[in-house]
């Protein structure tokens, strides 16, 4: 199956407070025919993680309030734990470091291609069978 026929049977999350960022991958997501339920802060998407799951989370490293491996590190989902992916464009040492600790499964640097999203989603998807 590919990435994508995949993908559309998931629900994913993006959290950034890029505007941009935002309505970009959710045309691309789109576009390809997945829905990608976008959110501007940590504190929003814990919300909606009230009420739902979702298979896969993308989150933003630098966030107004709490921070993005702050809000991994507070996930706490019952059951299969969703694939947690960090995107930066202040990559470091110590933020790679965090990220392990913290338990994300990838960290894509900014600015990136809708090319890495897809490798990395594939490669990750690929390890949960």
């Amino acid at each position: 199956m590919n990435l994508f026929a995949r993908l559309k049977q998931l629900k994913i999350m993006l959290i950034d407070d890029d505007e941009w960022i935002r309505d970009a991958m959710r045309i691309f997501f789109e576009y390809e025919g997945c829905a990608l339920a976008t959110f501007e802060t940590a504190e929003e998407a814990l919300q909606a993680l009230d009420g739902q799951r979702f298979d896969i989370i993308i989150a933003d490293y630098k966030l107004p309030g709490m921070d993005g491996i702050t809000f991994f590190k507070r996930l706490d989902m019952p059951g299969d734990s969703p694939i947690k992916i960090l995107i930066t464009a202040y990559h470091s040492r110590t933020v790679a470091e965090m990220t392990r600790e913290a338990g994300i499964h990838a960290l894509i640097e900014k600015p990136f291609q809708p090319e890495t999203i897809e490798s990395t989603l594939s490669q990750l998807l690929n390890r949960t069978g």
